[in-house]
């Protein structure tokens, strides 16, 4: 049995003794299973340019760029703004992240001169990653097809998406030994 299935089975009966059958004292001592933590698995950092290699359009090299480089969620990097990208000060504002709260990160030089050549070909106007009905931004499902067409064509590991290029990006920030305060 599974953790998620135990611990929806144990709240079940624990809504209905309390609530229906109104015997709470009943559930007190039935404990919740423990979580299984588990390391999340990051590709190399040698599997990481074959990926961004194996990506020939600029919209969608950008894209995995700015994940990669940045440490930004797939649904925080299809909804960036073309006026939140602060090339001279190396910063990339992120509007309404985890949380509802705004917050900064890094834009590197790669990532900026990747950038910079999709916008000189693209245009965006409002949205950086425009998707293709007019006004809306990019679908986070449109951006994880991205990433699952690079990796079959550079033939990488499957659980290589998205979320991994995150977890790669703070992980090649603390083999570099940058401060973990930083980081967070």
């Amino acid at each position: 049995m599974s953790y998620s299935y135990h611990n929806q089975a144990i709240s079940g009966i624990r809504f209905l003794y309390t609530h229906i059958v109104e015997t709470p004292h009943l559930m007190t001592k039935v404990p919740h299973p423990r979580t299984v933590k588990k390391l999340p698995l990051v590709i190399s950092r040698e599997a990481v340019l074959p990926l961004l290699n194996s990506v020939s359009n600029l919209k969608h090299l950008a894209l995995l760029l700015l994940v990669y480089s940045a440490g930004l969620r797939v649904s925080e990097v299809v909804k960036l703004l073309v006026e939140d990208l602060d090339g001279e000060r190396g910063l990339i504002r992120v509007r309404n992240a985890k949380g509802g709260k705004t917050r900064y990160t890094l834009f590197s030089r790669i990532a900026l001169h990747g950038v910079k050549n999709y916008v000189g070909a693209y245009n965006p106007q409002k949205w950086l990653f425009p998707g293709r009905r007019p006004g809306r931004h990019l679908t986070t499902r449109s951006a994880q097809k991205v990433i699952t067409h690079a990796r079959e064509k550079a033939e990488i590991p499957p659980y290589a998406t998205m979320h991994t290029l995150r977890h790669r990006f703070a992980t090649h920030l603390l083999e570099a030994e940058t401060d973990l305060r930083y980081i967070q």
